[in-house]
């Protein structure tokens, strides 16, 4: 699914919209009615880690809409969709699963013309006036253009992918949402303190849970502490700090942290800027055959026992495992 980066994109291109009332509805979305959004006013957006809030109300608001401007590169909508982990990964109970939510699939099939609707979820009415915005897998945002099929399916059809939802606004110009999961909220989830790409991202809550006797693999992905990281971050901070994933954060050293939290920051701030610029994310070790140095890259997907088992590409010579602690001796005088 999208990552902290890609959905801080998706907000720039949501935030001119601001100010802007809803005229026209469509999409393909069960949970939630599309009509329901006819004459509501989009008056706020927020984004934490790799959710969208928006927040639509009855009545225009007096405010200032602010800079309304798109930047030049992000005008046409998303170009390329985030591809993600595309393999199968594996269950707790070693079921194959896809690397996305069961509810990101929420398929619509070929004779679903989207208009009918089975969700429970009401219009920004009352005191639920957010709508939260979750991402699966090549979930995105396109403005003023649809997205268009890159290739044929299994049974050769070329079939355009069926937006979720699309928000027309006054001019002609509209949002199309796709591949996400909504739901209306009174107040916006947002935590700044973990969210990798915020300037209130605290490190030292961050460096306390990376040290915990646990793979640090797994700690990276908690969105707990590191709100917007996921499997392509993961991968590249580990290998540009020269740790072995499985390696346990109690075994590191308060250096070896700090080394791959600054990566991860880096690594999405980098990623962040080149959205911006129209520079391709540059992965070192994520679905490489070889790291930079030439070496052979292993994979596997590792995970909680009790949670998703996600793809991971890793070189054991530039990232060697850490050898278990020693038990302590007791000497018997």
């Amino acid at each position: 699914m999208p990552e902290g980066p890609s959905v801080r994109k998706f907000h720039h291109l949501v935030s001119p919209f601001v100010g802007q009332q809803v005229v026209k509805t469509g999409g393909s979305s069960k949970k939630l009615n599309p009509a329901s959004f006819q004459s509501l006013w989009l008056q706020d957006t927020q984004v934490h880690g790799k959710k969208l809030f928006l927040r639509f109300d009855p009545d225009e608001e007096t405010r200032s809409p602010g800079n309304n401007s798109l930047p030049e590169l992000l005008q046409k909508g998303e170009r390329k969709e985030e591809a993600g982990d595309q393999k199968q990964t594996l269950g707790p109970d070693n079921q194959k699963i896809s690397d996305q939510s069961s509810w990101s699939l929420e398929l619509v099939h070929s004779g679903d013309t989207g208009s009918e609707y089975l969700g429970e979820d009401s219009p920004a009415g009352g005191a639920e006036r957010w709508l939260q915005v979750s991402f699966g897998l090549f979930g995105s945002i396109w403005v003023n253009e649809f997205s268009r099929a890159k290739k044929a399916n299994k049974r050769g059809d070329w079939r355009d992918p069926i937006p979720r939802l699309v928000l027309h606004f006054g001019g002609g110009s509209f949002l199309a949402f796709y591949n996400c999961q909504m739901s209306w909220s009174s107040s916006p989830v947002v935590n700044p303190t973990s969210d990798i790409l915020s300037e209130k991202f605290h490190r030292g809550q961050a460096l306390e849970a990376l040290g915990q006797e646990q793979p640090v693999c797994y700690t990276l992905l908690d969105q707990r502490y590191f709100s917007g990281l996921g499997n392509i971050i993961k991968n590249e901070a580990l290998y540009r700090a020269g740790i072995h994933p499985l390696s346990l954060g109690s075994l590191l050293s308060p250096r070896q942290l700090e080394i791959l939290v600054d990566h991860v920051v880096e690594f999405s701030t980098d990623w962040l800027q080149g959205k911006f610029q129209g520079r391709q994310n540059h992965t070192q070790i994520y679905q490489k055959e070889q790291c930079p140095s030439g070496h052979q890259v292993m994979k596997e997907a590792f995970g909680p026992p009790d949670g998703f088992q996600r793809l991971t590409w890793w070189c054991p010579q530039c990232q060697p495992r850490l050898p278990p602690r020693e038990p302590e001796q007791v000497q018997l005088s």
